[in-house]
């Protein structure tokens, strides 16, 4: 039986809890790399001082960014990485306190880790390619920008090895087998984009470069918003309603 006090922070939870770091983290975050590429088309593809002036004409997402919407950037790139982090910190919090399906041995522990502590060195990258432009300083940028891949990369794959041991333990959640595969998707998907971005890079392959740059960006919004499958449960859970489930669901709440 729920208490009146219990109904009310369950109520409060639907409203303002874990899952909209991963919502509000992707609409920031594609509202503005859509701000940065409206722009350099309403402006009519301008020919930024950073871009390369053998046959260039695409601009990538730092040119513009290193410009006078480099404040808009900055801004964006600082929201976005905080809520990454707090995305994975609060699957990690709330699997802990037993509101979402908890890890059920000390490797799915470790991933977590590991996945939290690649968002970390990838979100303070992303701030940090952000105020070092490319304009201005062309080292460190792309220094912090690969720094950021890697650091995405690292968590991906660190998300995927945990939910991989969790999902074959947890076999009935639709909502995690779901997750589950979408970070595996994003993880090979952006792994091939890096790639071929780092391969475009190096070669002065620039146009090519700047188109894989930015569709990498917006894939990295089906990574964050995975987490909605997996923090919004503990909307409606209470602390502690996972901590002893094994191989039968206690409620809906991970089925829909």
């Amino acid at each position: 039986m729920f208490t009146m006090e219990s109904r009310t922070r369950l109520m409060a939870r639907r409203y303002f809890s874990w899952y909209w770091f991963p919502i509000f983290g992707s609409v920031v975050w594609v509202g503005t790399l859509l701000g940065l590429l409206l722009t350099w088309i309403c402006q009519g593809e301008p020919h930024y001082v950073s871009m390369d002036s053998q046959g260039q004409t695409i601009a990538y997402i730092s040119d513009v960014a290193a410009d006078f919407l480099k404040p808009l950037f900055i801004a964006g790139a600082s929201v976005t990485s905080v809520c990454f982090i707090l995305s994975l910190f609060g699957a990690r919090w709330l699997r802990h306190r037993g509101r979402i399906l908890p890890n059920t041995s000390w490797a799915q522990r470790v991933f977590s880790i590991i996945a939290i502590i690649g968002a970390i060195v990838g979100g303070v990258a992303l701030i940090l390619l952000s105020i070092f432009d490319t304009k201005r300083h062309t080292t460190l940028h792309r220094v912090f920008l690969g720094v950021f891949v890697g650091g995405v990369l690292v968590s991906a794959l660190g998300t995927v090895l945990e939910y991989w041991r969790l999902e074959r333990h947890h076999q009935w959640s639709r909502a995690l087998t779901y997750s589950f595969w979408i970070k595996v998707v994003f993880f090979c998907v952006e792994l091939g984009l890096a790639i071929a971005f780092g391969v475009c890079l190096n070669q002065g392959i620039n146009n090519a470069g700047a188109i894989i740059e930015w569709v990498t960006a917006l894939v990295f919004t089906g990574y964050l918003l995975s987490f909605l499958f997996d923090l919004l449960p503990a909307a409606r859970s209470h602390t502690g309603e996972f901590k002893d489930v094994e191989l039968t669901p206690p409620n809906s709440s991970y089925t829909y």
